[in-house]
């Protein structure tokens, strides 16, 4: 369910009146309205206002602002406030604090400050949630529910007693008796073996490392803790006001590693997602892109939320630099090209306390004689020429394998290298691909990948027998399945699967993988050139080595140095009508990872534009070609026929994107005549 309004393309960001006089209120209005604002998020973090004191309800101070909104033509996105617990609350109920890992229970003053499984808490919520849920049924301002705020940022896991009394219950209804619990987590080793529930303790921290199966259980109990949090408010909104849908905000889909978002999505009416540019780093606009493609794919496909993002700089970063002149739309319209169906900010209007006082707003502390709000202004006009694009798809012929409990698994304790890491192998093979133009979704193993040319699965650490044989039927199919080094190794518990690396995969690959060599700290090693492909230059590698042994795999590239010199390096098997291609190492740089890629792609017959800058980003969204370049010089884009959507020059075959520019076509349909 999406919300029906606003009917286009939804522009505004999170507001907090409740820091504000009543003639900065009363401005606000006229400045959304100049600006095209459209949505805004309402009363976040206003608990302590909403219910000043136990069972004491006021919500006069948000019927006004609410009747304000509504006489100004924006809908409001109307917000549980449980992500910040009033402080006559916490004094009550100090138990809810959460504890860390190493047995410190958090002070009162930050967000996120009362653990999901708290008795008190979530009676607390529900009381409040269905206050307000009554209160606000019928309120025509109301478009949709936004649940709490970032659940798992900053709180992950909590180590309180409600925690652990609600942990044992988890293990039991997982479990059922704990022979199966002491089998699945291997307790015969350092003599961890259980004969009560109560004996169970959550994995707290220790001199050494704690039993990984326990911890990775722990992780998918704590955010199922939060999803169950979740899902009281949503079930008495969905009561309340079944017309309305319900979300909450991700806390960036690539960045917030404690939420395994396949398991949200099924719980949210609309996906919705924040994303903010780490600032410092080079081409941050890629891993802007990643967002926005995970969050599409959480969807199922479907159109998103981008619920927040940054006019300008944030807070919380070491160094918080703002965006250059141009940023802010590029930013804002590539979400767009990738799924969004919303362009909302944190925040409206820039604070003039807390902690946040310099993160950036719509309304900068420079006011509207400003370049920011000329920008703004300007991006809410072409949100507007931009309506048509709400409810169309991004089609995608690649997809990355992306599985969030391979992500917790793999960088637990005592792995053989400190440098295995998740997000840096799937980073290097979405850049690469991002690089030659490749539009991506993302898929849990799992999951149906039929309709994918080609399958990459980057970091693939746990992965459990089904979804191997998902693998194994797709290439066995006709699809062409990549896969990187240091997958297939453990089952759902963390447990090695049986036989010969990687034994999850070994049969699908026709290798079998005799020992690991993981490198030294710069350490590189060099993948050979193909011995019959003219103009294949060899390639170093870094991280990873690995004594690979074929058993069907033909070798396309050998290590021509290293530990495993002379072994293969680059492997291909054809299986069935597909293919499947392994590589044993990181290639240092990604023009080298491209170089491989490349070939795996063309022989699977991907489409991607050719000759194009790696900076200019092109991405199609249902009739609709998004061209965000992000270089310094103008690109001429051939190929593309329509007409600009914000200044309605026609285009017959090519297109010129001005340096920092973004460029919408609208794409007119071929002819037969000009098809053939």
């Amino acid at each position: 369910m999406y919300p029906e309004r606003p009917a286009g393309l939804a522009f505004g960001g999170d507001y907090n009146p409740e820091q504000w006089p009543r003639e900065v209120l009363e401005e606000d209005a006229a400045l959304m309205r100049e600006a095209g604002v459209n949505l805004v998020s309402l009363g976040m973090f206003s608990w302590a206002l909403m219910e000043p004191a136990e069972g004491r309800y006021d919500f006069g101070w948000l019927d006004e602002i609410l009747d304000r909104l509504h006489a100004a033509g924006v809908a409001v996105d109307l917000a549980t406030p449980t992500a910040a617990p009033p402080a006559w609350f916490v004094a009550a109920h100090p138990d809810v604090l959460p504890v860390t890992r190493d047995g410190v229970r958090i002070g009162f003053g930050g967000r996120q400050s009362a653990c999901s499984s708290a008795p008190a808490f979530r009676e607390a919520t529900a009381r409040l949630v269905r206050a307000l849920g009554e209160h606000y049924r019928d309120h025509p301002a109301v478009a949709m529910w936004h649940v709490h705020n970032e659940y798992g940022a900053p709180l992950g896991e909590c180590y309180c007693e409600h925690s652990v009394a609600a942990w044992r219950g988890w293990l039991r209804a997982t479990y059922q008796d704990l022979s199966a619990l002491n089998d699945a987590w291997g307790t015969t080793f350092w003599g961890q073996t259980y004969t009560d529930w109560s004996q169970i303790d959550a994995p707290r921290f220790n001199h050494t490392v704690v039993n990984p199966a326990q911890r990775l259980d722990y992780a998918r109990f704590s955010d199922g803790q939060h999803r169950e949090h979740y899902a009281l408010q949503r079930d008495i909104l969905r009561e309340l006001t079944p017309h309305l849908p319900v979300t909450t905000n991700f806390a960036g889909t690539v960045n917030c590693k404690s939420t395994d978002l396949w398991q949200w999505a099924r719980e949210l009416d609309v996906v919705a997602n924040d994303h903010y540019l780490r600032a410092e780093q080079p081409d941050n606009h890629i891993d802007l892109a990643m967002s926005a493609d995970l969050a599409r794919s959480v969807a199922g496909g479907a159109p998103w939320m981008l619920m927040e993002h940054s006019a300008g700089a944030v807070n919380w970063q070491p160094r918080n630099l703002a965006k250059r002149p141009g940023e802010m739309r590029r930013n804002s319209l590539a979400h767009v090209a990738r799924g969004s169906d919303s362009v909302l900010f944190f925040q409206w209007r820039a604070s003039r306390f807390g902690a946040e006082k310099f993160h950036s707003g719509l309304v900068p502390h420079a006011g509207t004689d400003s370049g920011q709000w000329r920008e703004v202004v300007r991006l809410g006009a072409d949100l507007r020429r931009l309506a048509g694009v709400r409810g169309s798809r991004v089609r995608a012929e690649v997809a990355l394998v992306w599985d969030w409990e391979s992500y917790w698994a793999l960088e637990l304790d005592w792995r053989p290298s400190v440098d295995l890491s998740f997000r840096e192998r799937m980073d290097a093979f979405y850049e690469a691909l991002w690089r030659e133009h490749v539009t991506v979704d993302f898929v849990h193993p799992s999951a149906d990948i039929s309709g994918y040319r080609v399958v990459v699965a980057p970091s693939a650490y746990l992965l459990t027998e089904a979804g191997a044989k998902n693998l194994h039927r797709y290439v066995e199919a006709g699809g062409h399945l990549l896969v990187s080094y240091f997958s297939g190794i453990v089952d759902e518990h963390d447990a090695i699967h049986p036989g010969p690396h990687p034994g999850a995969l070994r049969e699908l690959l026709g290798l079998s993988v005799e020992e690991f060599h993981p490198l030294r700290q710069d350490e590189t090693v060099l993948l050979a050139a193909e011995p019959d492909a003219a103009g294949t230059e060899a390639l170093p590698g870094r991280i990873w080595s690995e004594r690979v042994r074929p058993a069907g795999a033909v070798t396309v590239r050998a290590f021509a140095a290293g530990p495993d010199a002379g072994h293969p390096a680059f492997t291909r098997h054809d299986l069935g009508a597909g293919t499947a291609w392994y590589l044993a190492t990181a290639p240092v740089g990604g023009r080298a990872l491209r170089d491989l890629l490349g070939p795996v792609l063309d022989h699977a017959g991907v489409s991607r534009p050719r000759g194009l800058p790696e900076h200019l980003e092109l991405v199609r969204r249902g009739r609709h070609v998004f061209l965000v370049n992000h270089g310094d010089e103008p690109v001429t884009v051939e190929g593309v026929t329509g007409v600009s959507v914000f200044d309605g020059v026609r285009c017959d075959g090519r297109v010129t994107v001005a340096a920092g520019a973004v460029t919408v076509v609208e794409e007119t349909p071929r002819t037969e005549g000009e098809r053939a």
